[in-house]
């Protein structure tokens, strides 16, 4: 009894005071959703500041939205402060294509120059006309750029190698690959992928007359090179085989085309080449990136096959423009070295003899 009347009473009692608290605690209970719809709305506007500056990083090429990321950024503010001499720095006596990466020193020396005049080309600091000039330089270096002699081009697509050997009295087999391959790695789209044997006529190099007699153009799978290609004097590929789907797929077929020389022939092939890292790279895939390590493998596997080959070593940074690293959107001048899939990549080459 007296159980129950202390029960009621502290009912009575206490019923105003917990009426009280419930009201300060839905008070409060209250006052923090507010703040947390406020916070939120806020947050909001920050992301919608943040998107509106994500899309300002886009730059609109056509129909294509091309990312404008801070490497480019950077690459585009040091690219403002580079200064890029316009004539050959060096004299002939410096040396000349003596290591086996794309650098500066190369097309600071006029023959670099003379080689770019053959070709119609300005001399520009670009990794492209560098490859170029690395394969014009050896095949004429070892004898091969001579009238009669034969020559077979990997993945030629527009380039204007064919043209020029034609002009120098060389008879020319340009191959590129079967157009669905073509069309499938984009080669196509990029205006590496040659269709017809007009796409490599050059009159101001050769003219027309001289060029028919002595360029052919047809398709090869450069994973499964004709048998009927024998017997050529030389070949040459100019970054080719990086996309032949993963790394090793690349270093069999410098192997394979051996078997189109005949003896004392010569190949010369250049390459995406890895300056980041000898161990990670793009294994596989439309490109792939060539580390040290898998050159030099190269090179090993070509001599126990008894071949020449010239050992491969890679060009010391000793001009300001072997430091600037070119990221998307690319530019062309200077162009020596680059941002691809995450490395900073430049071009490799190898030269390979056939003996005995």
């Amino acid at each position: 009894m007296e159980t129950g009347m202390v029960k009621a009473a502290l009912k009575v009692i206490g019923r105003p005071i917990w009426k009280r608290m419930q009201f300060r605690i839905n008070a409060a209970i209250d006052g923090r959703i507010e703040r947390d719809r406020a916070e939120i709305e806020r947050l909001k506007q920050v992301i919608v500041g943040l998107q509106k500056m994500v899309e300002s990083l886009y730059l609109e090429r056509g129909c294509e939205s091309e990312h404008f990321d801070l490497d480019k950024r950077i690459a585009h503010a040091i690219g403002q402060r580079i200064f890029v001499p316009s004539d050959p720095v060096f004299d002939d006596q410096a040396p000349f294509m003596q290591y086996s990466t794309c650098s500066a020193a190369d097309m600071l020396h006029p023959e670099h120059a003379r080689i770019c005049a053959m070709l119609g080309l300005p001399p520009m600091y670009q990794r492209k006309f560098w490859e170029w000039t690395y394969i014009i330089h050896h095949l004429n270096r070892l004898g091969m750029l001579k009238p009669g002699r034969r020559g077979l081009g990997f993945g030629v697509g527009q380039e204007r190698l064919p043209a020029l050997f034609a002009k120098l009295g060389c008879s020319i087999v340009a191959t590129d690959a079967p157009p669905e391959i073509g069309q499938s790695s984009g080669w196509s789209q990029t205006g590496q992928h040659s269709s017809a044997l007009d796409e490599l006529r050059f009159p101001a190099i050769v003219a027309d007359k001289i060029f028919d007699r002595s360029v052919t153009h047809q398709y090869c799978d450069m994973n499964a090179i004709a048998p009927s290609l024998r017997d050529f004097d030389f070949n040459w590929s100019s970054c080719c085989f990086e996309h032949l789907g993963n790394l090793e797929a690349g270093l069999q077929f410098v192997i394979n085309s051996m078997d189109t020389l005949k003896p004392g022939g010569v190949a010369v092939h250049t390459t995406e080449y890895n300056l980041s890292s000898n161990d990670d790279t793009s294994r596989e895939g439309g490109t792939v990136i060539y580390r040290k390590r898998d050159m030099e493998e190269l090179v090993t596997r070509l001599r126990d096959r008894g071949y020449e080959v010239e050992t491969f070593a890679p060009a010391p940074h000793a001009h300001a423009l072997d430091f600037h690293v070119d990221a998307p959107p690319y530019s062309n001048n200077p162009h020596l070295k680059l941002r691809l899939a995450g490395y900073t990549t430049t071009s490799a080459g190898i030269c390979v003899r056939r003996i005995g």
